[in-house]
């Protein structure tokens, strides 16, 4: 792979950070001996960063499962996400969200068979654990922009861990390079989201989260954090690091007039 190609996430997520590296890349650090992403959602920051040693984990089982077989095994993914392309339509949408898959590969062409064809690429579950998103307006299974050949070049030699945020950051050495960016549990702005987010990750994981990168400042690490823009969040993390104020446009909203500036927080260490 060349090292100027540009490897675009293969997942639309909710809090997504392709404004960050587009806007604000010049924040994180050029050199780092491993690169630790203990939320991954759609990868933007790794995708860019292209590091050639990480850690990647999250908490969502399917999301972890789609990495690992995209690494193991791209080709078989891609083959059925082509018979998702040729058969997309609103039942047939709606008859794969109510499918449970025992192959990992089929498990994974349907998580990013519902992720590019459901309402805004949101990740939601009922009170079952079962996907309940409705149907969006995108009809496109494979996109121009798919590269996943080079995804699993990227990923081989990457860990890939099913994890709470705790031990995966309790890894992290001198000069390794932490990028978090948890779900934001406090309302800012136009957060459309606080409500489910609050169920998966509370205010004292918050605290729990600040604790943990604390101790991995101590031992050396380098860390980049974004959150809400919010008097508890720049409260809690004040005696930290480095504190900045970006605004970016909102994209989550029905209606593309509703999407308004919102303000992150960047933290620096």
């Amino acid at each position: 792979m060349d090292d100027d190609q540009i490897v675009i996430p293969f997942l639309k997520w909710a809090g997504g950070k392709r404004w960050l590296i587009s806007s604000q890349s010049s924040l994180f650090p050029t050199s780092y001996k491993r690169y630790i992403e203990p939320f991954l959602g759609s990868g933007a920051v790794f995708f860019y960063l292209r590091p050639k040693n990480a850690v990647l984990s999250d908490t969502n089982k399917y999301l972890i499962d789609t990495y690992v077989a995209l690494r193991d095994d791209w080709k078989r993914v891609v083959k059925e996400l082509k018979k998702h392309h040729r058969k997309h339509s609103k039942s047939y949408y709606y008859a794969v969200r109510n499918t449970n898959l025992r192959s990992p590969i089929s498990r994974a062409a349907r998580f990013i068979y519902l992720n590019r064809t459901c309402w805004n690429g949101l990740y939601r579950v009922n009170l079952q654990g079962n996907f309940n998103v409705p149907i969006g307006t995108k009809s496109n299974v494979l996109l121009d922009s798919d590269e996943f050949r080079q995804i699993a070049q990227l990923l081989r030699p990457t860990i890939i861990l099913q994890s709470d945020f705790e031990p995966i950051i309790a890894t992290a050495d001198a000069d390794d390079f932490i990028f978090v960016d948890p779900p934001y549990t406090v309302k800012h702005n136009f957060n459309n989201f606080i409500k489910y987010n609050e169920k998966l990750f509370s205010w004292d994981d918050q605290i729990r989260l600040k604790y943990c990168l604390v101790k991995a400042k101590e031992r050396g690490a380098k860390i980049i954090i974004t959150n809400a823009y919010h008097k508890s969040i720049r409260d809690l993390y004040s005696d930290f690091g480095e504190l900045m104020s970006v605004k970016r446009q909102s994209i989550i909203a029905a209606n593309s007039a509703n999407r308004k500036l919102c303000e992150e927080l960047i933290i620096r260490a």
